[in-house]
């Protein structure tokens, strides 16, 4: 990892970011991170945060950030704002991956998980957000708790045990069924938005993120850019950002 330079050269397009201890700091947003992407949207960026944080924690962001749109719950549902015709009201548009078939079945066993989790694994609690998900699930292990790495790894074992993808994120350890992840989530909402093929221009984005749920995004990008914190998972990255701040 290369110490960020003040200046990236490159013909970008677009950047992807993580939100949570990457954008955020202690839980919020600051107005340089928000005044940063306003400016990035005043250049003809595309500006994506992407992030394992809910559907319904992401949607008031999503309405009031400076953003093409959202992708929630690590890439399962993108949220955009969008302009009724009539009257000139704004909306946000939730988009899915899965079907609501498929969804509902999910949702199920995913609780189901959820609640073998909380037994055997002492200590663990859901996501105090956890009411907003609807495609994943999420055990906290450091916004409002210390969850030590044993239990987390306990968690992780049990999740995939069952099925489940799951990953670790600065405070969260998520779990859902299906086949998507922050890459596959980011190659479909460049589809779907802009109809644009991201692997053949992936070097004209920018990701930017801070836990090992972005390594997938590290590795895919050349131009990624990990945030100071990501000291923390350094050792446990096999590809690690391109930059660190």
């Amino acid at each position: 990892m290369f110490a960020l330079p003040t200046i990236l050269e490159g013909d970008f397009i677009g950047v992807f970011t993580d939100i949570d201890d990457t954008l955020t700091t202690e839980g919020a947003i600051t107005p340089d991170a928000l005044q940063a992407l306003a400016q990035l949207k005043a250049a003809g960026m595309h500006v994506i945060p992407i992030t394992g944080r809910p559907v319904g924690w992401s949607e008031p962001f999503a309405a009031q950030w400076p953003v093409d749109a959202i992708v929630a719950e690590n890439g399962a549902v993108a949220l955009r704002r969008e302009v009724e015709p009539r009257g000139g009201d704004t909306r946000i548009r939730k988009l899915y991956q899965q079907d609501s078939l498929t969804r509902q079945a999910n949702y199920t066993r995913m609780q189901q998980v959820a609640a073998r989790v909380l037994r055997g694994v002492p200590g663990t609690t859901l996501a105090q957000d956890s009411p907003g998900r609807e495609t994943d699930i999420a055990i906290d292990h450091s916004e409002f708790t210390r969850l030590p790495q044993p239990a987390i790894d306990a968690a992780l074992r049990i999740m995939r045990a069952e099925g489940m993808t799951a990953t670790v994120s600065s405070i969260h350890v998520n779990g859902w069924y299906g086949s998507h992840n922050k890459l596959e989530g980011a190659r479909w909402i460049v589809r779907t938005l802009f109809g644009r093929d991201l692997d053949a221009e992936k070097s004209r984005w920018v990701f930017v993120g801070d836990s090992t749920n972005d390594e997938l995004m590290f590795d895919f990008f050349p131009t990624s850019v990990g945030v100071a914190n990501i000291r923390r998972f350094e050792q446990q990255l096999v590809h690690k950002p391109l930059y660190v701040t």
